[in-house]
């Protein structure tokens, strides 16, 4: 059994905060410099560089990517054979959240009630979502999510019948409908299967995973490539002016489902897609 302080978990989340706010994970660094040189149409081209100006500035200033430095939304994976010590996990979580939006001076986005809207002031809680795996380690990938995208994301509860051209035109629905809204070029994070709530979680933690690394089930992967290319065709373009970038990514994640059902969630991202990874 391996011990470890929640404190270390504190600490890194502090610093992840920070981190994913003011520097591209490299998945996203890599494809916003390929679709510079694919973009065809000019205006669109002006402004995928004008993002990467906005990059550098950002890590070389110390300037967040975004003034919407999103809620923070955290999967931590934890390792069967550890124990964790000095106090309250979700309470660590929070504060390393906490710690990293005020010592970072990160936009505080945050309300307490969604009805009467007042500011927690430090952009806590966190959403979390936990998981027990194998091993002693801890795994912690923070996705701060901004809003303008978020708002965008969509759930279908899709009758088998509809089958998987169905789900295609779904996620293809849910992109048009965003369309400049969700700050293009963006990430499409999909998830096929489980529950209502199931299929969210499943989308969101797509979006987490890198651009350029694809579903290992042959059909998913297949699918991937397919919607990218379609997205591709729609022109809606880089900030939703015309071109043939509209999406960097589409990433999908299925779920065994009931015999009865086919829930589709599509949880779009904007071109930053932020994340970061840590193991402890």
């Amino acid at each position: 059994m391996r011990e470890i302080d929640v404190k270390v978990i504190s600490d890194n989340l502090c610093e992840m905060c920070i981190e994913a706010n003011h520097f591209l994970a490299p998945d996203m660094k890599e494809a916003l410099a390929k679709a510079g040189e694919t973009e065809e149409n000019p205006l669109g081209k002006q402004i995928l560089s004008q993002l990467e100006i906005n990059l550098k500035i950002a890590g070389e200033d110390m300037i967040p990517i975004c003034q919407d430095t999103g809620m923070a939304v955290v999967f931590i994976e934890i390792g069967q054979d550890v124990h964790l010590t000095g106090g309250n996990l979700e309470d660590a979580i929070n504060e390393g959240v906490r710690r990293g939006y005020t010592d970072g001076y990160l936009r505080k986005s945050v309300v307490k009630d969604p009805i009467f809207r007042e500011n927690t002031k430090d952009n806590t809680p966190a959403v979390i979502h936990y998981s027990i795996v194998p091993g002693d380690k801890v795994k912690i990938t923070i996705a701060p999510k901004g809003f303008g995208s978020e708002n965008m994301s969509r759930v279908f509860m899709l009758k088998p019948a509809d089958g998987i051209e169905g789900v295609k035109d779904a996620i293809l629905t849910a992109v048009k409908d965003a369309g400049p809204n969700a700050c293009p070029p963006m990430v499409v994070g999909v998830g096929i299967g489980g529950t209502f709530e199931k299929c969210a979680i499943l989308a969101k933690q797509a979006l987490t995973r890198p651009v350029n690394v694809h579903s290992e089930i042959p059909y998913v992967k297949e699918m991937e490539e397919e919607l990218m290319n379609r997205i591709n065709s729609t022109d809606i373009g880089p900030a939703g002016l015309g071109g043939k970038i509209t999406a960097l990514g589409v990433n999908i994640n299925t779920y065994p489902t009931h015999i009865a059902g086919l829930p589709v969630a599509v949880n779009i991202c904007c071109h930053v897609n932020r994340h970061a990874v840590r193991e402890i």
